[in-house]
């Protein structure tokens, strides 16, 4: 493998990186934390799916992408460490999953009359 495949890669993967972070931040704020398995199960898919292909590029890509779910299921139990420390937003519907006190400012915002 040349080392123009592998800067393919590397930027493929990085590219994949950056799409995934906003969906982390989504999916923890719809639905917190409870879906973490869907992802295990596509990492898995994708685990498998890249022994079994023959070109080393494209086979490199599909692990990469195998390797970024299970990033993504690390990164989706330690987002709502960020959201309690007011780095993100706190979805009024799931207020009572976290443990951060809410400022004056949000409960008005978030119309919380607690």
């Amino acid at each position: 493998m040349s080392f123009i495949y592998l800067l393919l890669i590397s930027a493929l993967i990085f590219f994949m990186i950056g799409i995934s972070y906003p969906i982390v931040i989504k999916c923890e704020y719809y639905y917190g934390t409870k879906y973490w398995y869907i992802f295990l199960i596509i990492a898995i898919i994708y685990l498998i799916i890249s022994l079994f292909i023959s070109n080393e590029i494209i086979s490199c890509i599909i692990g990469g992408f195998a390797a970024l779910n299970i990033w993504i299921i690390v990164e989706l139990f330690e987002q709502p460490e960020r959201v309690e420390k007011g780095y993100f937003p706190i979805n009024p519907k799931r207020k009572n999953e976290y443990h951060r006190k809410l400022s004056k400012k949000e409960k008005n915002l978030y119309k919380i009359n607690k």
